[in-house]
């Protein structure tokens, strides 16, 4: 598996898993959505450590910065 996320891909997975989390235990959320949502909130935190999305496969998305990038400078 060759890593297909970025790091901002990777953390804005990690903050809306953790506010699902706060939103569960809050009891904001409940029953089959809260289900549903824990479920998601699994494959989330999976693939932010993981950097592999199997999603992304199909449609060819690619958040990862490529490795040797070096910025234009503009003069």
């Amino acid at each position: 598996m060759k890593n297909n996320m970025g790091m901002i891909d990777r953390g804005v997975r990690i903050l809306l898993a953790i506010a699902i989390i706060i939103l569960y235990m809050g009891g904001l959320i409940n029953g089959v959505l809260a289900t549903v949502l824990l479920v998601v909130t699994g494959i989330l935190i999976l693939t932010s450590f993981m950097g592999f999305c199997p999603a992304y496969l199909p449609f060819g998305v690619n958040t990862c910065e490529r490795k040797g990038k070096r910025s234009k400078k503009i003069s």
